[in-house]
């Protein structure tokens, strides 16, 4: 093992990495994904289970920049005029608001 390998608990068993040549990748975790009110809920998506989520992530997210690790954020994000969302996506499922709608967080999806 090398000297600078970490060694997490983890089922089914121990996990090790080198925090040099390890990343976190956060994905999804927008606000209007994970909180009632966002485009997430519009779809039917039970938020309430996503909270759960965030206190642990939290402190995961903590513990890799305190170990100087690389941190990677994804968004979701689309054009102002939204010229680059697919029809499929705009038009999914049967929201009460669509990407692009204004909602409490602002634009639907980051648009």
């Amino acid at each position: 093992m090398p000297a600078d390998q970490i060694t997490v608990p983890a089922d089914p068993g121990p996990f090790g990495f080198e925090p040099a040549r390890t990343a976190l990748l956060l994905i999804d975790m927008q606000r209007d994904f994970v909180e009632p009110g966002g485009f997430g809920e519009t779809l039917g998506n039970d938020v309430s289970l996503l909270q759960a989520v965030i206190p642990p992530l939290r402190k995961v997210l903590a513990a890799t920049r305190a170990a100087g690790m690389t941190v990677i954020h994804t968004r979701e994000g689309h054009r102002g005029d939204l010229s680059d969302c697919p029809p499929a996506k705009l038009n999914r499922g049967n929201p009460t608001m669509r990407i692009g709608d204004v909602g409490p967080n602002g634009r639907m999806a980051g648009s």
